[in-house]
């Protein structure tokens, strides 16, 4: 019986691990970089930009890829904000730069655009004051 049980757990651990190497892999896939594409930088290591860290954003860019260098390092061309910072970085703190395009995403809904409101548009008198009484 124990023999049996234990079977059938080796059978089911070895079914499973397939399964799990192909969602690991789905999920963690390589980004393949060419020169001149598009990249944001993962900024969390960055000391040089002003702001608390906390609510600075967590990628900068885009930049354009100026050269690789083998596949696990890309060269960006830097703003000059970001002068001062060496420009070649690792591949896991670039990630590509994708374009928010109607074409590419037709069912998107556009942001409507704020108007600000005009002189004419203000109010012109109060027709009701709400007085509250009591705690």
């Amino acid at each position: 019986m124990i023999e049996k049980a234990r079977k059938h757990a080796v059978r089911r651990m070895e079914d499973s691990f397939p399964y799990a190497k192909d969602k690991w892999d789905k999920s963690h896939a390589t980004p393949h970089f060419r020169v001149g594409d598009l990249a944001l930088v993962f900024t969390t290591n960055f000391n040089n930009v002003k702001g608390c860290k906390k609510l600075k954003d967590s990628f900068a860019g885009p930049f354009v890829i100026k050269a690789l260098h083998g596949e696990n390092a890309v060269e960006v061309e830097l703003s000059e904000e970001l002068s001062n910072r060496h420009p070649t970085f690792p591949v896991s703190l670039i990630k590509p730069y994708k374009f928010s395009d109607d074409e590419e995403f037709p069912l998107r809904k556009k942001v409507p655009q704020f108007i600000p409101p005009t002189e004419s548009s203000g109010i012109k008198k109060i027709t009701k004051v709400l007085v509250r009484v009591g705690p």
